[in-house]
């Protein structure tokens, strides 16, 4: 199984009267996405933020491009996609659902919301009671299977920046108790802080995007029997980073991150499954 993730990709509005924006926001979008859709995977996933503030006009322009492929995409909502519409409206402009589970041959699928709806002042991330009790029977359920599991928000104290205000989801919400019910290999892939990580922590890998406007690149994940490989797809195109250096200076709701690209050990992994203990 392959899948192929992006980090915050925050698709923004324009302002008109400012000369090449719109053009460079076009170019920079519908190169980048469109390299992304090219790439053959079971499961193309946005890790959130999609969008820079989550406005009707955002949400039409980004999924006009995402469709013109036919591709099975999946958008876990982050907390810039709700700041403008309620959930429910953004949950039918994107077809998903607020979070699920999907078992396949190889792995076990978990989408998450971690995402506060409408709340500008508070980016942090949150966990309600309802989401909780079936996240903790997603957990048990998979056994030994390896758990991918998908979210805007890192988990407190795991990747980098993620113990800053606001940086992740709470840590009042113990969700690392309900992760450490795992037995076998779990992956924890967010993006939220824009900076690329990956941290070890017992049978957990936790994998950290940057955002594509700092860092054109995205995660090529590959189940197979015995590892999951995580590797790093860079886009190494000069009129991409031109456009996205452009985009910087007018957009608003974002501040580039000179440190956003990680090292080697923060860009690619290799997970090692157990076999499954014969009967």
């Amino acid at each position: 199984m392959r899948l192929v993730l992006m980090g915050d990709l925050h698709y923004h509005n324009v302002d008109g009267s400012i000369p090449g924006w719109r053009d460079a926001r076009d170019r920079f979008y519908g190169s980048l996405l469109g390299k992304f859709l090219d790439i053959e995977a079971d499961w193309h996933i946005s890790l959130g933020d999609l969008t820079n503030f989550g406005t009707p006009a955002e949400l039409e322009g980004v999924f006009s491009l995402i469709r013109r492929r036919d591709r099975r995409f999946v958008h876990v909502l982050g907390n810039h996609d709700l700041y403008a519409m309620p959930r429910d409206f953004v949950l039918r402009a994107n077809g998903g659902q607020r979070y699920h589970a999907v078992e396949t041959g190889e792995a076990v699928l978990a989408f998450l919301d971690t995402a506060r709806e409408q709340d500008r002042r508070d980016w942090s991330g949150h966990v309600d009671e309802a989401q909780l009790a079936w996240l903790e029977s997603v957990v048990r359920a998979s056994g030994t299977r390896p758990l991918l599991v998908f979210a805007h928000h890192p988990v407190y104290n795991t990747t980098a920046r993620s113990t800053e205000p606001k940086g992740s989801i709470v840590p009042e919400i113990d969700i690392r108790a309900i992760l450490g019910m795992k037995r076998g290999v779990g992956v924890y892939f967010n993006g939220h802080t824009h900076a690329e990580s990956i941290v070890r922590e017992d049978n957990w890998t936790f994998v950290q995007l940057a955002a594509c406007l700092d860092v054109p690149s995205f995660r090529l994940v590959t189940v197979e029997a015995d590892e999951i490989r995580i590797d790093a797809v860079d886009l190494d195109d000069d009129s991409l980073i031109a456009d996205a250096r452009f985009l910087h200076r007018y957009m608003p709701h974002f501040a580039p991150r000179e440190d956003a690209r990680g090292g080697e050990a923060d860009r690619t992994a290799r997970v090692g499954i157990a076999p499954a203990p014969s009967l």
